[in-house]
């Protein structure tokens, strides 16, 4: 959706009539960053999907609220809420056997952490929370059919199509890689994945 900001702590209606899980707003008018919040670093807490930046808290962002299945809310900081700047909100909510939202903490090891979503993944997205430095890895099986998984975009950067090892599996996705960009030991990594087939939604032919 679409909205002007106020500059006051006010709360704009999604809706998805569940509460969102992940929301990322950008502003269309101004030169502003890109502002994440995720229901696995709490709303009171935001990252920046343009830097590699951990997770900042700041109630100015998401008024430290989460959001409800009607609205999700916003403080008076620049970057989401300042007053008379446009702004669009992609918000996300999950779904059973279509869309899982998470983390899961890093082992440092090519045998990396399992993450379950409860469906073969189509596309996942996730994130170093807990620490800077890891990059917004993007995999999907398209580019990527088999595995090793390797073929990965980077969403904060405009650079080439790297590599960072993980396994699409039938029922989610599990790290081979000891890139600090997806498993660092210790450290807490945010996802976001969708399903290939997407069984929620299918219908009998």
């Amino acid at each position: 959706m679409t909205y002007t900001g106020n500059g006051n702590n006010s709360t704009v209606g999604h809706g998805l009539g569940i509460a969102p899980s992940m929301v990322i707003i950008k502003s269309r008018s101004a030169v502003q960053v890109w502002v994440v919040g995720h229901s696995a670093i709490g709303f009171g807490n935001y990252l920046l999907l343009n830097t590699t930046d951990a997770s900042a808290s700041g109630a100015n962002v998401f008024n430290s609220t989460a959001p409800t299945s009607t609205v999700f809310s916003l403080g008076v900081g620049a970057g989401a809420n300042t007053a008379s700047a446009t702004y669009v909100a992609y918000c996300f909510a999950e779904v059973a056997g279509y869309s899982k939202f998470g983390s899961y903490t890093g082992n440092g090891s090519t045998d990396g952490p399992y993450v379950f979503t409860g469906f073969r993944p189509a596309y996942v997205l996730y994130k170093g929370s807990s620490t800077s430095g890891g990059a917004w890895d993007i995999h999907d099986d398209t580019r990527s059919p088999s595995n090793e998984a390797v073929q990965t975009l980077f969403a904060n950067t405009a650079g080439a199509e790297g590599g960072v090892a993980i396994d699409i599996l039938s029922n989610g996705f599990k790290i081979r890689d000891t890139s600090a960009n997806a498993n660092s030991s210790g450290v807490t990594y945010i996802f976001m994945a969708f399903a290939e087939n997407p069984f929620k939604y299918s219908l009998a032919r």
